[in-house]
């Protein structure tokens, strides 16, 4: 396997990463998933968006081979094309270089670029439920994906322990935020409810997409802080990231038949229609 190395191509086995490395002593950077396709980039403006906002809100510069959407997408495809797959899922890895304690001392970047075959996850949601041990919090870089990487390692551990499909974490004032790697969404009444940023979740490119498509519908779209309790009254819940849509039939004891809601089927097939975006 081939990856991308600071722009160099080279055997996966011959990476090797100088020290100090700011990534792996303080987290210092942010990651992006991304899917290729023979067409380009998905979702394109809204990674490019996140990606920049993280940058600024990090105090990083992104190297030219990542700062603008033609830049992405040819960096990208330098290493999508050794791979056999038509479809490819991208992970971005970016970190701050240079040394130091929690003070930094340059802006500059470091990044690592890997690829996998993309598998979708559209499958609906069977068995899912509150989290129970972890709490989300709001901070100037919790919409980005990397600096609290952690906190969904222990969602994820206790979703496998409680043996469900996902989980939905609360922030610490009890709002609905998000699962463990997708953003979530309910309908009610023709109105689709999605967290707000302030809730502590990450800022998802698919949710992103979703609501332009929503827009462009006519669908009304809310952004806001929930209690669970808003959630549980609605009339089909979904979660989305770049693997997919995925309907939630269950949550907790509240049954639901979201898989078929029509609403949610429009939305879905319409997104489907525009990938690259608005």
């Amino acid at each position: 396997m081939m990856v991308l190395y600071n722009g160099e191509l080279i055997p996966a086995d011959a990476v090797r990463l100088p020290l100090p490395n700011r990534g792996l002593y303080f987290n210092d950077g942010f990651f992006e998933t991304l899917v290729w396709e023979p067409a380009g980039l998905r979702y394109l403006p809204y990674h490019l968006a996140r990606m920049q906002r993280a940058a600024a809100a990090l105090g990083l510069q992104l190297p030219p081979a990542l700062a603008t959407g033609p830049a992405l997408t040819a960096t990208v495809h330098h290493l999508a094309g050794t791979a056999p797959e038509p479809l490819q899922r991208i992970r971005l890895q970016l970190w701050r270089g240079g040394g130091g304690l929690y003070t930094p001392t340059t802006k500059q970047a470091h990044w690592l670029l890997t690829t996998q075959p993309f598998a979708p996850a559209e499958k609906p949601i069977l068995r899912c439920d509150f989290a129970e041990t972890v709490l989300l919090h709001y901070s100037p870089v919790s919409f980005c994906k990397g600096p609290n990487a952690l906190t969904y390692v222990l969602a994820a551990r206790e979703r496998q322990q409680r043996e469900l499909d996902e989980v939905i974490l609360l922030s610490g004032s009890g709002h609905v935020a998000e699962t463990v790697a997708a953003a979530i969404g309910w309908i009610s009444h023709g109105t689709v409810y999605v967290p707000a940023e302030a809730a502590g979740g990450v800022a998802g490119t698919r949710l992103s997409h979703l609501r332009a498509v929503a827009t462009a519908l006519g669908i009304e779209w809310q952004a806001g802080l929930y209690q669970p309790d808003e959630l549980l009254r609605a009339e089909a819940v979904f979660t989305a990231n770049v693997a997919g849509i995925r309907a939630v039939e269950m949550v907790g004891t509240a049954r639901f038949h979201s898989a078929s809601h029509s609403l949610l089927r429009q939305l879905c097939a319409a997104e489907q229609e525009n990938r690259a975006g608005y």
